[in-house]
């Protein structure tokens, strides 16, 4: 059964930073494009960013602050979240993408989701 967990969420000040871990149990973790998404209460969930073998792609609200990396041999993929503003504030979900080619946006093209981890921005 495939599992992906997110970890790293937390309450953090505006202007800080928190770094997000999401581990996967993948046999073949390096083959999958992995993204990250967020839903803040009362929205719908959002794009963050992805990374895949073809690179790393983010939306335009965290461009510049936020990064996404990974590591094949731990089956871990990273989003490091500088510059936290409070409409960071959401519950941040990683989700692998079996086909491994591009960095993609819609929620659809992904085929395992982790359970989320809360990210809060205090002003």
């Amino acid at each position: 059964q495939v599992q992906l967990v997110e970890s790293g969420g937390g309450l953090v000040q505006a202007g800080g930073s928190l770094r997000l871990s999401c581990a996967a149990s993948l046999r073949t973790f390096s083959r999958y494009a992995m993204g990250w998404f967020r839903q803040a209460p009362g929205k719908e969930r959002e794009f963050v960013g992805a990374i895949s073998r073809s690179g790393t792609t983010y939306s335009d609200s965290v461009k510049g602050r936020f990064t996404i990396s990974r590591d094949n041999a731990k089956n871990t993929v990273y989003l490091q979240m500088n510059s936290l503003k409070p409409e960071d504030t959401a519950v941040y979900y990683c989700a692998a993408d079996s086909t491994g080619w591009g960095t993609k946006r819609r929620l659809d093209d992904y085929d395992y989701w982790g359970q989320g981890t809360q990210v809060t921005v205090s002003s």
